[in-house]
């Protein structure tokens, strides 16, 4: 199965629909009057599909097994057109697409099995997807225009020629992948002056997003987040929080981490990790969607 590990979970819905079409009026009667042979087509049919839907991950290989908190199944009659809706939710790291197709598939086959009897001419038409949210597609930013981010590597130990910078570059991929520019990429070593220094004079030159990697641990060095304390206008605690429980779910060291955000006029800032794996997970704990910040900022500039 594709790896969805980095994923977040988040609200995931999507509906489908199927057709099933009888070739007389009479068996639509049947069926309003619950005259067929072998029982309520509809309430047969929908526990079919409920079934069905739970039961997606067992028979597609490459689906994921994973909760289904709601599936709603309803019938609509138009003509000789039996109309069926299968809409199902879950909050989870990938989407209820398939289940939701097998989900409507299921029922339409348990329609056509109980209508056989009656009538040799029905024909299911068609399944397909109606709609889909959830997931990064549906937290895209939308205002981001030409956004320019400064990586900056905070290490002594880098600084000095003594190690390679890998965390660094991991978050100029992230950057890549959604189409953030990149306006600047420096080491420097641990100093509560220089790292300020650096962070008012990305403001200035107008880079919207400053994120220095490197100092949010415990050690008598790491001086990150106090130098970014001193000069952010104003913390935002759920970007923080949100990098902590990301990482805590993955490795249990997550929680003594420091990471910072914040604005700084602006500009985002953001302290964090200086471990390769923690600075990735740490972007895929809030990419794509933190960039749904300048939009806010530049809507704030202008009221």
């Amino acid at each position: 199965m594709v790896d969805i590990t980095h994923k977040n979970s988040t609200l995931r819905i999507a509906i489908a629909q199927a057709i099933v079409k009888v070739s007389q009026a009479e068996t639509i009667q049947a069926i309003k009057e619950n005259r067929v042979p072998k029982g309520d087509v509809f309430a047969m049919s929908k526990a079919a599909g409920l079934l069905g839907v739970k039961k997606t991950a067992d028979l597609l290989p490459d689906c994921h097994p994973m909760p289904i908190e709601f599936t709603g199944i309803e019938f609509e009659i138009d003509d000789l057109n039996i109309i069926i809706n299968c809409e199902v939710k879950t909050i989870y790291k990938t989407g209820v697409e398939v289940e939701a197709m097998h989900g409507a598939s299921v029922v339409a086959l348990n329609i056509y099995d109980m209508l056989k009897p009656i009538d040799k001419g029905v024909e299911i038409q068609h399944i397909k997807l109606l709609s889909k949210k959830g997931g990064k597609s549906d937290f895209k930013d939308h205002h981001k225009k030409k956004i320019k981010a400064a990586v900056i590597v905070c290490s002594d130990t880098i600084s000095g020629g003594h190690k390679e910078d890998k965390a660094g570059k991991a978050i100029i991929k992230k950057l890549k992948a959604n189409h953030v520019e990149l306006a600047d990429y420096i080491i420097i070593p641990d100093e509560i002056a220089l790292i300020q220094e650096k962070a008012k004079h990305y403001e200035a030159e107008g880079v919207q997003l400053i994120i220095f990697t490197g100092g949010t641990g415990l050690s008598a060095r790491d001086v990150t987040p106090e130098a970014l304390g001193e000069i952010i206008d104003r913390h935002i605690p759920g970007i923080e929080e949100t990098i902590r429980r990301y990482g805590q779910d993955r490795m249990p060291y997550a929680m003594l981490s420091r990471s910072v955000a914040g604005t700084l006029n602006d500009s985002l800032i953001l302290g964090l990790p200086g471990s390769t794996k923690g600075a990735a997970e740490s972007m895929d704990a809030i990419f794509p969607s933190v960039l749904h910040i300048f939009g806010i900022l530049k809507g704030a500039r202008h009221n």
